[in-house]
C-alpha cells in the first residue's frame, strides 16, 4: 500500500461500494464484516433460528456481491443491505412454515428470584409464539422498527412498502402483540 494510502477498513461505506462495484472483493469483505453482526441480528429476529439465519446471510451477502452494481446510494449502504436480508429472509420464509421464534431480543434482566426468572422466560416464549403468528409483513415491519429501531422512511426503503403502509403493518402487529401479550402484564 502506498505511504498515505488509507487501508480499506478506514474508508467510508460509499467508497468501499464503488470500489467492491469496479471487482475489489476485499473492499466488499470491508462492507460485509463492518454490517454483519447488525444484519446477523436482523435475520434471527425475522428467521427465529440461528442456523438458518446464519443461511440466509450468507445467502444475502452472495446476492449483495452479484448485485453491488444495483445499488446507487439512494439510501445508505446498511438501507440497502437490510433490503437484501429482508428479501432474502422472505424468500426462505416462503419455503417453509411453521416460523419459530425464540429470540426476540437481546434483553437480559437478572432475575431476583426463580420464580421470577421462569415468570421472565415463560413471558418471552408467549412473544415468541405472539410474533410466529404475525403475518410475515408485519413481524419484519416490527423487528426493524422495535428491535432495530429504524425509522419509517427506512423501513419503507427495506421492504418496498410505502411509509403508510409500514405504519399500518406496525399499528397492527402492535395491536395484535399487545392482545396476545395482555395475560403477561
Amino acid at each position: 500500500m502506498p505511504v498515505g494510502a488509507a487501508s480499506p477498513d478506514q474508508l467510508d461505506d460509499l467508497t468501499l461500494v464503488v470500489r467492491a462495484q469496479e471487482g475489489d472483493v476485499r473492499a466488499f469483505e470491508v462492507l460485509a464484516r463492518r454490517h454483519q453482526a447488525a444484519l446477523y441480528r436482523l435475520a434471527v429476529r425475522v428467521m427465529g433460528d440461528a442456523a438458518e439465519a446464519e443461511d440466509a446471510l450468507q445467502e444475502a451477502l452472495l446476492d449483495a456481491w452479484r448485485r453491488i452494481d444495483r445499488f446507487r446510494g439512494d439510501s445508505a449502504f446498511s438501507t440497502w443491505m437490510y433490503r437484501v436480508v429482508t428479501n432474502r429472509c422472505v424468500a426462505m420464509l416462503r419455503k417453509r412454515r411453521p416460523v419459530p421464534v425464540d429470540e426476540v431480543a437481546d434483553v437480559v434482566v437478572a432475575p431476583d428470584s426463580p420464580s421470577h426468572a421462569a415468570e421472565l422466560d415463560a413471558g418471552m416464549a408467549a412473544l415468541g409464539r405472539a410474533l410466529q403468528g404475525l403475518p410475515d409483513e408485519q413481524r419484519i415491519c416490527w423487528v426493524l422498527r422495535e428491535l432495530e429501531g429504524l425509522g419509517y422512511t427506512e423501513i419503507a426503503l427495506i421492504t418496498g412498502a410505502s411509509e403508510d403502509a409500514v405504519r399500518g403493518r406496525i399499528h397492527r402487529a402492535r395491536v395484535r402483540l399487545a392482545e396476545v401479550m395482555r395475560p403477561w402484564r
